[in-house]
């Protein structure tokens, strides 16, 4: 298995030039009490952000298929949690702990006392409040007295319970899949004294593409490609520093993509009046909240009757499939689209006209949301293919593979750990 995978290695594209750019960011190291302790094999975790699981059928990513044929495949996919979004998975797959639970409940939402967060908000995205509710693996291998690196992740700007990953990168869109790659390529030829246990690594060009495009457009299969031919750099990499058979790698995504075509829009000021609410999030999930001297019971038994292309409810009778509706930062009425169908307003339709034809954030029990999970390394069986199982479980398999404690979270090793070789359980 290991010549042949070796073999499509050596076929892929030659090693392109190019390395990072942008400036290390060095800080939180151990406390000076804490001794460090032996190193586990590293290990690396990619998300390949919007890649839905059966992408890897197009037969467009070689290295992805060698690394699952020679590693750990989830035959139908991971299923996200709930909701299926960029941050609030990403932030699961770090923690163990569902959205709900962690506190990033929405790409979009609102605190009490710290306001609004999204996406494109720099400030709320790098302050450590909105995150504390969880505690990233970063955290925890750094109190171990080991070193982590984040090449883009969300949450990993963040000062959360006062400390960054011990390397860590703001993110910017500019940086190249390959750059990204030649960073984490970098941190590992780091004195062994330096070089970081826990690396992270981040491409989005799938899921750009994805939004733009849909899952099925021409766009879509050009962007699987490029990734995919980062990822035979990173491995050509490790290869040449004889790391590929000495570090573990978990690839997954944090969501898949449906398709949603632009007129497939429910304008909900058709069924309610907005300004009645405080709307905190549009879209695939949309959120409102009370608005003083309104009548807001009313507005939600309207809306939570049966409805054309969308299902509401108040947030104390979400489904409790979804686990999801106890953090205060949920909206107290939620309205979920059917998958390719997005809630808007007729004013935000008439300023700006949507062009995008993905989308995600549907109920994760959708073929359509679910993601990508391969995982390969000296820890894992060889090509071994395993029913699908929540991201939250990818948690404490990491800490397992790293030998660190766990906090606490709600995954379940045990699910997980017949992935691994018997000596490595």
């Amino acid at each position: 298995m290991k010549i042949l995978f070796r073999s499509l290695l050596c076929s892929l594209l030659v090693l392109a030039a190019g390395c990072a750019t942008t400036h290390d960011q060095s800080n939180a190291a151990p406390p000076a009490h804490v001794d460090a302790k032996p190193a586990s094999a590293p290990l690396l975790l990619i998300s390949i952000d919007g890649y839905r699981t059966d992408y890897l059928a197009r037969g467009l990513s070689p290295t992805l298929q060698a690394l699952a044929d020679g590693g750990v495949r989830a035959t139908d996919g991971m299923q996200p949690s709930f909701p299926s979004l960029t941050f609030p998975n990403h932030y699961t797959l770090v923690t163990g702990l569902r959205p709900d639970h962690h506190g990033i409940v929405n790409n979009t939402m609102t605190d009490p006392v710290l306001g609004k967060f999204s996406l494109g908000n720099r400030e709320a995205v790098s302050n450590g409040r909105w995150w504390d509710e969880g505690t990233p693996l970063w955290e925890t291998v750094q109190k171990q007295g080991l070193k982590s690196a984040t090449m883009f992740w969300p949450g990993s700007e963040a000062d959360i319970h006062g400390q960054h990953p011990s390397d860590w990168k703001p993110y910017d869109g500019n940086v190249t899949a390959d750059q990204r790659v030649d960073q984490v390529l970098a941190w590992l030829d780091l004195p062994a004294d330096q070089r970081p246990t826990f690396i992270t690594l981040y491409f989005d060009e799938v899921d750009h593409a994805g939004h733009s495009y849909g899952p099925d457009s021409p766009q879509v299969n050009d962007a699987i490609r490029h990734t995919d031919a980062a990822l035979a750099r990173l491995v050509r990499g490790l290869t040449e520093r004889g790391q590929l058979d000495h570090i573990n790698l978990i690839v997954v995504a944090d969501h898949g993509m449906a398709h949603a075509p632009t007129h497939q829009m429910v304008l909900v000021d058709k069924l309610i009046p907005l300004k009645h609410v405080e709307v905190v999030s549009m879209g695939v999930l949309a959120g409102f909240n009370p608005k003083p001297g309104f009548d807001f019971a009313r507005i939600e038994a309207t809306l939570e009757k049966p409805q054309k292309h969308m299902t509401c409810w108040d947030k104390t009778r979400v489904p409790a499939r979804l686990a999801y509706g106890s953090n205060p930062r949920v909206p107290q009425l939620l309205c979920l689209a059917d998958v390719g169908w997005r809630i808007s307003s007729s004013d935000y339709v008439a300023k700006k006209k949507t062009t995008t034809q993905g989308e995600h954030g549907y109920d994760n029990a959708a073929p359509e949301m679910q993601a990508l999970f391969i995982a390969h390394g000296p820890a894992f069986r060889q090509g071994a293919q395993v029913p699908s199982f929540p991201n939250v479980d990818v948690y404490p398999l990491m800490t397992h593979l790293l030998d660190v404690p766990a906090a606490a979270n709600d995954g379940d090793y045990n699910v997980v750990k017949g992935m691994l070789k018997p000596e490595a359980q």
